[in-house]
């Protein structure tokens, strides 16, 4: 199908008010557009259930798509009771919905990778430097068997998920700490080094104190058939633009923009209405 125009979209965080300003900008028409989500649909922002509810109906049109996120995985597993909701999670309401095992079970049938078009590639946080993108097409789909299987092995899944430190990537890798290797550098990944290994706690922008040895994984110049358009860096504020990747969280939910990303012609798209933060 040919569409008039396709976006790529960051990080909606659950912020619903300031997503549908940014479809009234886009001018957006589910019958000739289309839509990519770069992965955290849900979490902090003041409505995740209708976010999550629009996105999904959406998908089913085939006006969208998206990947997965942490917090998407998050999500997951708190609906399997392998995790607990997050003190700064607003995502109560959709466990309350009578729709919630209809949302998850779609949510968890979502890719971590996706090829919005010939040269593109969409991720949540990036591709590790030693992977080429048909290495992240090959790991991505493994996680994505295990995540789709039956809930008996999601079950078995989701606790082997989280670590506190990151597991090193090497050939004879497998079982869960490879599938939890593969979830980490898709939805978590900020730094990295030249071989792989991650760190954690880094979260701030480029201008700060990064450890050593460690650089943000697009700055490993390494051969790229296909630009990498990737969220999760919220300090990053959508400003990394470079031939091989194109960062697009712009911190919506930290009092920032929305941004929208056009395949046609790479231009950026802003919706500037502030994520409305619920009372407390």
């Amino acid at each position: 199908m040919s569409f008039r125009h396709q976006y790529v979209i960051g990080d909606l965080q659950g912020c619903y008010a300031a997503y549908l300003h940014l479809l009234e900008i886009l001018d957006f028409d589910p019958a000739q557009d289309k839509l990519w989500f770069a992965g955290d649909l849900v979490a902090r922002g003041e409505d995740s259930l209708s976010t999550l509810r629009h996105v999904k109906a959406l998908c089913e049109q085939g006006a969208a798509a998206t990947v997965l996120g942490n917090h998407d995985l998050n999500l997951i597993a708190v609906w399997r009771g392998a995790a607990k909701i997050k003190k700064k999670d607003q995502t109560a309401p959709i466990f309350a919905a009578d729709d919630c095992d209809e949302l998850l079970e779609w949510l968890r049938h979502q890719p971590v990778l996706a090829f919005p078009d010939e040269q593109t590639v969409l991720v949540h946080a990036g591709i590790p430097p030693h992977w080429t993108v048909e290495d992240a097409e090959k790991y991505a789909q493994q996680l994505e068997s295990q995540l789709q299987s039956s809930l008996k092995q999601l079950d078995l899944l989701l606790p082997n998920l989280y670590s506190k430190t990151a597991d090193d990537w090497h050939p004879d890798i497998n079982g869960f700490t490879k599938m939890r290797a593969i979830a980490n550098y898709f939805t978590r990944m900020r730094l990295c080094k030249q071989d792989g290994t991650l760190e954690f706690s880094f979260a701030a922008g480029l201008e700060a104190s990064m450890p050593e040895g460690f650089l943000p994984w697009f700055e490993w110049q390494v051969p790229r058939n296909r630009k990498v358009l990737f969220g999760h860096w919220a300090a990053l504020k959508g400003e990394v633009d470079l031939p091989h990747a194109r960062a697009l969280d712009g911190g919506c939910v930290w009092g920032n923009d929305l941004l929208a990303y056009r395949l046609s012609d790479g231009k950026i798209i802003r919706s500037s209405a502030h994520c409305l933060q619920p009372e407390t």
